[in-house]
């Protein structure tokens, strides 16, 4: 059996071992939990295809500012065939398992290190802290996603194209990716913050 009828998961690795209990590839033909997972690491039990299709369809804006990323309406056959467009790109250029190229993705764009505040007497300190696995693999998929949104939003490339080149970049590990360049400079701000 394979996801979608498409793409198997039997050969992809994963090399990162802080990521390997979070990122889920059991096989199932139709990725579609409907949030069953309501327990605590409940995400961890949902298939990363999934978990990038529902991140496509989450509608709305992003940052400080509300600038409006994404006209999406929250469906999950939407979602769901951008992220299919996207894998048949990333399977024509590569010639490779979509589902590996993802999972290199995010190993690469996950960020080891963040920063919170910590008030002390009235003023506010920033403190570099490590990320849990979890979070590491949360922030990595929603930079991928974003980056795709930035490089579509009001262009002439559409958001399938736009999301399988971002994916590409990324498991290379190249600047060019929206969600290398945020995990470098999170990374620089939490070595400052030591």
């Amino acid at each position: 059996m394979k996801i979608f009828d498409l793409y198997g998961t039997e050969d992809v690795k994963i090399e990162d071992f802080g990521l390997k209990r979070y990122i889920n590839l059991d096989i199932k033909l139709v990725l579609k939990s409907r949030g069953r997972y309501r327990e605590r690491f409940g995400k961890a039990k949902v298939n990363i295809v999934e978990r990038l299709i529902n991140i496509v369809a989450v509608p709305g804006h992003r940052g400080k500012k509300h600038k409006i990323m994404t006209k999406s309406c929250g469906k999950y056959t939407k979602g769901a065939n951008i992220v299919l467009g996207a894998f048949k790109i990333i399977e024509e250029r590569t010639k490779e398992n979509p589902i590996q190229v993802l999972v290199r993705a995010v190993e690469k764009a996950a960020p080891r290190d963040e920063i919170t505040t910590i008030e002390y007497g009235g003023a506010r300190y920033p403190q570099a802290t490590d990320s849990a696995p979890l979070r590491r693999l949360n922030v990595a998929l929603k930079h991928i996603v974003h980056g795709a949104y930035d490089k579509a939003f009001a262009k002439k490339k559409k958001i399938p194209e736009t999301l399988a080149n971002e994916i590409i970049l990324a498991s290379k590990g190249t600047n060019e990716s929206f969600a290398i360049t945020k995990k470098i400079e999170t990374e620089k701000q939490a070595d400052s913050a030591r």
